[in-house]
């Protein structure tokens, strides 16, 4: 491995982890759920991006880097659904309370019959 793949690698690692203590302040520091949420799912899901792409780089093995994008994604995933169940309860959703999410759960008038 090369001495600029490593430098590249530490890189990434180090934003990564900029961005995971970015997050970590605005849980500390954001007054409301919702904007601890956003800090959260946005900063650490990034800083985990690039934590995994430099862990990647430093592997050199290209089904490592699979595997690691596969657990991002996963991650991704999971911070999306825990923060939408998280936010229903916020604003008072009780079907979010009980942990059922409903899809299409807007009223919709019902169409006119056709003559």
């Amino acid at each position: 491995m090369s001495e600029l793949s490593q430098i590249v690698a530490m890189a990434l690692i180090l934003a990564g982890t900029f961005f995971f203590t970015v997050g970590t302040l605005g849980l500390i520091r954001f007054p409301d759920l919702r904007s601890r949420l956003h800090a959260l799912t946005k900063a650490d899901n990034l800083g985990l991006g690039l934590v995994l792409a430099g862990i990647a780089l430093l592997m050199g093995s290209w089904t490592g880097a699979v595997v690691l994008a596969l657990t991002w994604v996963l991650a991704l995933g999971a911070a999306s659904i825990s923060a939408h169940v998280l936010g229903g309860i916020d604003a008072g959703d009780e079907s979010a309370e009980h942990g059922s999410v409903q899809r299409g759960s807007v009223e919709r008038e019902s169409p006119e019959p056709r003559s």
